[in-house]
């Protein structure tokens, strides 16, 4: 694939009830993000929660291991940061982080809790943290 393909945008277009537009907006204007932002950012959020194919050959948490893809740091570091610096003209240092940390805790919470359901690992409020479990073998 060349940069140029990576770079690459289309437009999408997509038919909603006005107040859903009304909706969306106004969220998105609460987190300080262009429409277009707002709804690329909860579209990809959503394929991650039902686990979809996120691209050719990679899993939609692509940390769990290597890929072929053209990003072989594995977590699509890139691809967030390149779409997060092309909604404004700068964005801060501390922007960027709890914009790219705030992905990362919404999905070490939601595998905490899988981990949990599955009595793989447990949580102490007494030793102050969490553990594998014996039971989840």
């Amino acid at each position: 694939m060349s940069d140029d393909a990576d770079t690459d945008r289309a437009v999408v277009k997509t038919f909603v009830p006005t107040y859903q537009k009304d909706e969306w907006k106004r969220h998105a204007d609460d987190l300080d993000m262009s429409q277009s932002e707002f709804v690329r950012t909860m579209v990809q959020a959503g394929r991650r929660g039902f686990g979809l194919e996120s691209g050719a050959g990679e899993s939609a948490n692509r940390a769990e291991g290597p890929s072929d893809a053209p990003d072989p740091r594995g977590d699509g570091l890139e691809t967030r940061l390149l779409d997060l610096l092309n909604s404004d003209e700068y964005l801060s240092w501390d922007r960027l982080v709890e914009e790219l940390a705030g992905d990362f805790e919404d999905r070490l919470e939601e595998t905490l809790q899988e981990l949990q359901n599955e009595n793989r690992v447990q949580y102490s409020g007494r030793r102050g943290g969490y553990t594998v479990t014996n039971d989840g073998e």
